[in-house]
């Protein structure tokens, strides 16, 4: 192999430092992001190897150029059949990678802006499918409480739906975050992007959440400790959502004999969806709900409940007047791209 140049080494660590130093620790972004962003910087490694035949002394800033990013967004929706939601997440991790590169070297910020002019692929827009409050009950009434196991999904569907949070908020809740006796009980929820709101609880939320700590937390109970912990891990390993997703949808099969509004294939972000649908449907408006909801634009709500033009207008009413060095040289070892970026190949 010939000689590496010292722009393709400076961009192999860069990815190196991006993955490993910038999104999880500078940005403070989650696990999940990082884990989409390695994934994408994977494809788009692998595409440069595999289909452009870019090897690790030829790459160079020009491998970044927006003729090349929009040949690769096209090869994923015709290759490898990704669906155009698929390819605009992908697209966001390599604009996010390129504005990152142009902040650690100017001569390549020319990047960064052109990218941010690729158009995203038109989505289909998926409405989500919601849940009546009766099917809400007939959830909650499927678990098994003589159980251990059964008396945590109880509590865990309870928080989902009584906090309208996503999953992953809350099985990243620890302890610390629950406020149960405090005069009106809250929980602190720290949603995307690191930003934290606070949401109240009602007294029967407030009571499941407090009998679940003391059945599985004792009376000392860990501040730094996960609320909803996976038995194989201890109380600092995160329950998965896959666990999750599996009971619920265990539990969903048995509730859907009392209740047919249930589905079937329910997963918890259907929970989410219900409460905030429930709140519209208790006269909240959709200022409040997008503040409870944690999204940054209140046309995300109104997309989100899927409301009127009627609500919308009102709506809009009611807002105008309120390190480097450390870079793994697995390219010396290995002659192939990905491996000179540090990133793991995925099949083509």
């Amino acid at each position: 192999m010939k000689k590496a140049t010292g722009e393709s080494v400076l961009i192999s660590q860069l990815i190196h430092t991006f993955l490993s130093v910038y999104v999880p620790f500078q940005q403070g972004q989650s696990e999940n992001t990082r884990k989409s962003h390695e994934t994408a910087l994977s494809l788009y490694i692998g595409y440069l190897e595999n289909v452009m035949d870019i090897k690790p002394e030829t790459l160079d800033s020009g491998c970044f150029g927006r003729d090349m990013v929009e040949s690769w967004l096209l090869w994923l929706r015709d290759s490898r059949g990704c669906a155009p939601e698929t390819c605009n997440v992908r697209l966001a991790s390599i604009r996010a990678f390129l504005k990152y590169l142009g902040g650690k070297e100017v001569s390549m910020l020319h990047l960064s802006n052109a990218a941010s002019g690729i158009p995203r692929m038109r989505e289909t827009k998926k409405k989500v499918s919601g849940m009546s409050r009766r099917a809400v009950q007939a959830l909650m009434a499927a678990p098994n409480t003589s159980t251990a196991t059964g008396r945590r999904d109880l509590a865990l569907i309870v928080a989902i739906y009584g906090t309208a949070s996503r999953l992953d908020e809350i099985l990243s809740l620890k302890v610390k975050q629950l406020h149960l006796y405090a005069k009106s009980p809250y929980v602190t929820i720290i949603g995307k992007g690191g930003k934290i709101r606070s949401l109240y609880l009602l007294p029967k939320a407030a009571a499941h959440l407090q009998r679940h700590l003391a059945e599985f937390h004792g009376d000392s109970p860990d501040p730094e400790a996960y609320v909803f912990y996976s038995r194989n891990k201890g109380r600092r390993g995160k329950l998965s959502q896959t666990a999750v997703d599996n009971r619920l949808k265990m539990h969903a099969s048995i509730a859907h004999n009392l209740c047919d509004d249930v589905p079937l294939g329910i997963h918890a972000h259907q929970l989410r969806h219900a409460m905030a649908t429930h709140w519209l449907e208790d006269g909240l408006n959709i200022i409040q709900i997008s503040l409870l909801l944690g999204h940054e634009q209140i046309q995300t709500t109104m997309a989100y409940l899927d409301i009127s033009f009627e609500q919308k207008a009102e709506a809009l009413s009611t807002l105008e007047e309120d390190s480097i060095r450390n870079t793994p040289k697995k390219w010396k070892a290995n002659g192939s791209l990905s491996a000179f970026c540090g990133l793991n190949p995925i099949a083509q």
